[in-house]
């Protein structure tokens, strides 16, 4: 029956968990660009005849007119899924460079075709070269922080440094109340951490 092979990768999107990937189905996507060659042949036969037979395909009503409707149906329904398929596996691999950064874990890759993984490249650079014309690491903090301050304890003895509008001395084992903004290069380098509550 014709569609049945495409609507199977639409179910096969629906089966996986939200924003997880299963292997890319290359057999089945296969299968189904060989169906839509296939309908278009057939449509383009179709619509030769009736044009060879001399009638006007805007309004001829006969059994190849139904024919060519029923195969440019079946090739703009096969389109869709395929297109579906695509676009949500490419909506989770953007996704994923916001998860896991530059790299790709080794078992997300084995899921991917090649085209992906350099789609996942492409967009990988296309976002780095933004972030450094925009000079802001847009990657950090994907959830807005409910407060602006941080309470951290120093790990190393920092010294006095200027925080904002004023020094402060950041002695090894002082615990501080700072601006996120302040706090984080600091703790991007090891030398103070966070503490909850």
């Amino acid at each position: 029956m014709y569609g049945r092979t495409a609507s199977q990768l639409v179910k096969e999107l629906a089966s996986n968990e939200a924003n997880q990937l299963s292997s890319f189905n290359n057999d089945l996507v296969d299968q189904v660009i060989k169906e839509c060659d296939n309908h278009h042949l057939e449509l383009q036969n179709l619509m030769r005849k009736i044009q060879d037979e001399g009638l006007d395909v805007q309004t001829t009503r006969n059994a190849d007119h139904f024919g060519a409707v029923i195969h440019h149906l079946s090739l703009s329904r096969n389109k869709r899924c395929l297109m579906a398929y695509m676009y949500n596996r490419a909506q989770i691999i953007q996704d994923l460079r916001w998860k896991v950064g530059h790299t790709l874990p080794q078992e997300v890759k084995e899921k991917l075709n090649h085209c992906e993984v350099e789609y996942f490249k492409n967009h990988s650079d296309a976002l780095e070269k933004y972030i450094s014309k925009l000079d802001l690491d847009l990657t950090v903090d994907m959830v807005p922080p409910k407060d602006p301050y941080l309470k951290v304890r120093v790990l190393e003895d920092i010294g006095h440094v200027p925080l904002g509008d004023q020094s402060s001395n950041l002695a090894r084992h002082s615990i501080h109340f700072l601006k996120r903004t302040d706090a984080e290069r600091f703790i991007s380098l090891g030398l103070m951490e966070e503490l909850s509550g």
